[in-house]
């Protein structure tokens, strides 16, 4: 019996077993280079790493304020938001998910997945 092929995304993992974040990897990886006038990822490669660092930053920003003011709506919008911006920046600095994942597989060795590592630790390793 034959096995059929495994088709890879170019984050390098299977299409199949894709989390969201690596599908929104994928995707920006297809409209980077669009020249559609209304395609915003485009326009954001195009106007560089620091227009990209400056969104996600407003995102974060716009996601806290939601918070604080206990808007759970406005919350769930800016982290879609927030995780779109920062997505784009993973790309942009050819960073696969996948490296943030081990990253996160590792911290949860050290510490736990639900804490956050010490700043010597988590440069250091």
């Amino acid at each position: 019996m034959g096995h059929a092929k495994r088709k890879e995304s170019r984050s390098g993992q299977d299409v199949s077993a894709r989390d969201p974040i690596t599908q929104l990897y994928d995707a920006i990886a297809e409209r980077r280079h669009w020249k559609k006038p209304d395609c915003r990822t485009a326009k954001l490669f195009a106007a560089g790493t620091p227009k990209m660092a400056q969104k996600l930053v407003e995102e974060a920003a716009e996601a806290a304020i939601g918070a604080v003011r206990g808007q759970r709506s406005s919350l769930k919008h800016e982290s879609a938001d927030l995780l779109y911006h920062l997505v784009v920046l993973w790309h942009a600095l050819r960073l696969p998910p996948r490296e943030i994942w081990d990253e996160m597989r590792r911290r949860e060795k050290m510490m736990g997945i639900a804490e956050k590592l010490p700043k010597h630790l988590s440069r250091a390793l």
